[in-house]
């Protein structure tokens, strides 16, 4: 369709308009799409959708511009639109990328960049069609082809000393959706200056340049080194591995998504001999059937239900399982040693908590810990993992926004040769200083490690969770979720955030609100008194409550369409005292204090 084609089709987009079928900010872009010679190709498309009165899909399609937040950009895939994942909005964002890195050189090191993806629908063709931008645009590409993990694609820019890297995944996110991870030359995702570097870039982009990706590959510009790639990263896993008993029965999933590329071969080179592949999971496959509501989200406690069935059948010990790009890892185990005992998942407040534990007590068996080093965590992360760290001498860095790229950020800042673990409660852990990203693999290797120490010791990893309860008080955690997609959901997100801020509720559940902290405004709120707050911007509200361990934050998602709720509750240790009552009394005050914020969030 050329320009004088598009006359029907702005007919009918004013029409709907006019009729509000369609949003203003909606019919705007659809207007752009298909007067602005860049979209092209896109017109027959679009006017193809407005023949047909597929405006609802439009709405969905155009309503905004789909915006880079704590993990890049992700979303729903459709064929058209700016709101949406499709081949325009990704190359857009790899030839954003590729000129941004173009322009700001970093030291001597020459123009390269990796490039791996997931087994989701169309991330095959994503990374190829951002293999083929860079490529034009004069880089070196060190491609990963099949599917390979998000750490493995951080560990690979690192490696192989690129300026940027892509990773084509929506990590757990449901079958529709897609999405572009962009990374900076440390390995890490995109932080400041470099985030809004780009996205100014990626605004601005006209012209996509593209170099056909079989002609690149013989011309030595698009490398595939994906063996040599795989040999590296698993050796450098396999160096954080502790020695110790490696008795231990495991049912692994990789929910249809890549996990079990690095996770099998690391577990047995790491001593594992009896670990199994869950089967109705293992097909790489991006509806991701035989998981409850298509949704490979390792933090869903139904994922893991069919998972427990067959351990407990085969008398396993763990059952472990890690979302699509495998930087997630969920557990499950049995409550007791004996062969009947029900099993129960973890939080990923909990694994971070028994990691970290673990993590430290080797290294300091082992002579290699010192008062220098540190952990950090996100200020949504449980503080027990503070209370651990403390208890071994080492600092927590844990004033840090949500999303793993400030965890990678602290790393360069701090001293990587001074790290000893990273986690955040969505699931998230690394340790070790070959990636700066979450990795689920170095997570299943250790948490197998530690399973097998407490099995050896006649202990299950719940009953070692206990242990640390009793040492440090018993910590319950839960998160929440509140999707408000489009438009609307937009602005009742910022409407919501408002009242947090402006007249957030008193009472809680069984407790006052004693204090608010607004990150956004970097302020906290007592008795009325707003006193400066020593914290790093973000649009958060933290709300304590007047029982230590006890608070509440609230944050709009940086890469999904919701608003979450971080509840965090803590009865501090007794001597003798009764841990089974104190987890029915904080769990009765976390389903207390879901029940208030969800009818505030109603209000």
């Amino acid at each position: 369709m050329n320009c004088t084609d598009t006359a029907p089709a702005l007919k009918i987009l004013a029409a709907a308009a006019a009729a509000g079928r369609l949003t203003p900010s909606a019919a705007g872009n659809i207007r752009s799409w298909l007067t602005e010679p860049r979209y092209e190709e896109y017109r027959a498309a679009v006017g193809e959708d407005l023949q047909a009165g597929k405006f609802a899909e439009l709405n969905d399609a155009f309503w905004n511009v789909i915006p880079f937040g704590t993990g890049g950009r992700r979303g729903k895939m459709y064929p058209i639109g700016s709101a949406v994942m499709n081949a325009r909005t990704v190359g857009e964002s790899a030839q954003g990328l590729a000129e941004y890195f173009r322009s700001r050189p970093i030291g001597s090191a020459p123009l390269a960049c990796a490039i791996a993806c997931d087994t989701r629908h169309r991330s095959a063709d994503f990374a190829r069609l951002s293999a083929e931008i860079m490529a034009a645009a004069g880089y070196t590409v060190y491609f990963l082809e099949g599917y390979r993990s998000t750490p493995e694609l951080s560990f690979a820019v690192r490696f192989k000393q690129c300026v940027c890297g892509i990773m084509v995944t929506a990590s757990h996110n449901p079958p529709s959706d897609n999405g572009f991870k962009a990374y900076g030359p440390t390995g890490g995702q995109l932080v400041p200056p470099d985030d809004k570097g780009v996205i100014s870039r990626v605004m601005e982009v006209d012209r996509i340049e593209r170099v056909p990706f079989e002609q690149a590959v013989a011309a030595g510009k698009i490398v595939i080194c994906t063996d040599e790639v795989d040999r590296a990263y698993q050796a450098a896993v396999l160096q954080q591995s502790f020695s110790g008993p490696r008795e231990l029965k495991v049912v692994y999933s990789p929910l249809h998504g890549v996990g079990s590329t690095a996770i099998l071969p690391v577990l047995k080179a790491a001593g594992f001999k009896q670990v199994h592949e869950f089967g109705p999971h293992a097909k790489p496959d991006g509806d991701f059937p035989n998981v409850p509501g298509h949704v490979s989200n390792p933090e869903n406690t139904a994922v893991f239900d069919s998972i427990i069935d067959e351990a407990r059948t085969s008398g396993a010990d763990l059952a472990m399982a890690t979302d699509p790009d495998c930087d997630r890892l969920g557990a499950a185990a049995p409550l007791t040693t004996d062969a009947a005992s029900p099993w129960e998942t973890f939080t990923g407040n909990q694994i971070g908590a028994l990691l970290t534990d673990f993590v430290l007590q080797k290294r300091k068996e082992a002579g290699r810990l010192t008062s220098q080093h540190y952990v950090v965590k996100t200020l949504v992360t449980t503080e027990l993992i503070r209370r651990i760290a403390e208890s071994y001498g080492v600092r927590c860095l844990g004033n840090l926004q949500v999303g793993f790229k400030w965890i990678g950020q602290t790393m360069d800042e701090a001293g990587p040769e001074l790290f000893v673990l990273g986690t955040e409660e969505s699931h998230g852990y690394l340790v070790g200083q070959y990636a700066r990203d979450k990795d689920g693999v170095v997570a299943t290797m250790l948490l197998a490690e530690l399973a097998a120490s407490a099995k050896a010791a006649g202990q299950t990893l719940h009953q070692r969770l206990g242990a640390l309860f009793v040492q440090y008080g018993c910590h319950l955690e839960k998160t929440i979720s509140l999707t408000m997609p489009g438009e609307q959901g937009m602005e009742d997100m910022q409407r919501l955030m408002q009242r947090f801020r402006a007249s957030p509720p008193t009472v809680l559940a069984d407790l006052r609100v004693a204090a608010v902290r607004d990150y956004q405004e970097l302020t906290t709120t007592v008795d009325g008194q707003v006193q400066p707050l020593d914290g790093p911007r973000g649009d958060m509200v933290i709300l304590d409550l007047n029982s230590e361990g006890n608070y509440v934050a609230v944050r709009p998602s940086g890469t999904e369409p919701k608003v979450k709720f971080y509840m965090f509750t803590r009865h501090p240790p007794q001597d003798g005292g009764d841990l089974a009552a104190s987890k029915r009394l904080l769990a009765e005050r976390l389903t207390a204090l879901e029940h208030d914020l969800r009818m505030f969030a109603q209000m």
